[in-house]
């Protein structure tokens, strides 16, 4: 049998065999979590897009110690990746963000939090060791509604929030910055001349997604809006995506495309349906180990080592070819 690296589960061995397992626990709601908008065109092409990027291995580099950590949002994580929000999680497993948020405290990773979460935002964030949260936050018409939500994430045990404004950049952007000191990020870019817009309106952070082919199928899947997103951006943004990862190699080609940071928001899902808090423990392992590979075989000590050149593209015709 071909290495796969270090088992952690007899049953599952990569998130596919996660995906497979907890799914199969979630007869009622699996559509809910696993579908998505229309055809589900983008969708399956969020997946599909990795496939497209080939990994250039490297040979003769020192690799016996590699270090997956990184810095989202002023704080050091151990791992490049963390959890998307995702609503409801209750419907997964009974101690639905709680789990989720033990999990993710306890590997050092981001939680992201959904307004449609089942538990309060002070509850998830308590479960926390000083790793960081955000909170996903729609700006609603009543901005009374919306300045309480900031009141309490600014009063949680973790602060940093994560907006999803859905007005426009004159209004929403400037009205947020009066109400709180937390960093904003937009989530939900796809086109790179929002990037341009965020910068202008001294956003501090993006998340390119499409909220996982789930609003407006036919979009571009979200690894082919980071690389167009990331040759605008050229820095002066931090720029973090989710949307179709399943492996760690997948982490290392958003990386080497230009993300800081990638988010994650079924796999903690199916973690949860299989098997609670453990399952999504399981999930952060197979992951981690996989990065782990995945930079040592391409010449990579540290995440800053990952670049564009570690990668080539699949032509139409099957050529490869540079990026």
């Amino acid at each position: 049998m071909a290495h796969r690296g270090e088992s952690f589960h007899k049953d599952v061995s990569c998130i596919a065999d996660l995906k497979a397992l907890g799914s199969s626990r979630l007869p009622a709601t699996s559509d809910y979590y696993n579908e998505g908008a229309m055809d589900l065109i983008t969708l399956r092409d969020n997946e599909a897009a990795f496939d497209r990027y080939k990994i250039l291995p490297r040979v003769l580099i020192n690799v016996a110690k590699v270090d997956t950590s990184t810095e989202i949002l002023g704080t050091k994580v151990s791992l490049p990746f963390g959890f998307s929000p995702a609503a409801s999680q209750k419907l997964a497993h009974p101690d639905g963000e709680l789990a989720t948020s033990r999990a993710a405290a306890n590997f050092g990773i981001c939680m992201g939090l959904s307004s449609y979460s089942n538990y309060s935002l002070e509850d998830v964030a308590a479960q926390g060791m000083g790793n960081p949260y955000v909170m996903q936050m729609c700006v609603l018409r009543d901005r009374s509604i919306t300045l309480q939500l900031l009141q309490r994430a600014e009063n949680a045990p973790n602060r940093p929030s994560l907006p999803d404004p859905s007005l426009d950049w004159a209004s929403t952007i400037p009205w947020l910055r009066e109400h709180t000191s937390m960093q904003i990020w937009l989530k939900g870019v796809c086109s790179p001349a929002d990037v341009e817009l965020a910068i202008h309106y001294g956003v501090d952070g993006i998340v390119i997604s499409n909220h996982g082919g789930r609003q407006l199928d036919g979009v571009p899947a979200t690894l082919d809006s980071l690389r167009l997103c990331a040759e605008v951006a050229k820095g002066r943004i931090p720029l973090a995506i989710d949307g179709g990862i399943r492996r760690g190699s997948d982490i290392f080609k958003a990386l080497a495309l230009g993300a800081r940071y990638c988010f994650m928001g079924r796999i903690p899902i199916w973690g949860l349906a299989y098997n609670g808090q453990e399952g999504v423990e399981l999930a952060i392992k197979i992951l981690r180990q996989e990065l782990r590979v995945t930079m040592a075989l391409a010449g990579c000590q540290t995440i800053s080592e990952i670049r564009e050149s570690h990668l080539s593209v699949l032509q139409p015709d099957g050529r490869l070819s540079k990026l």
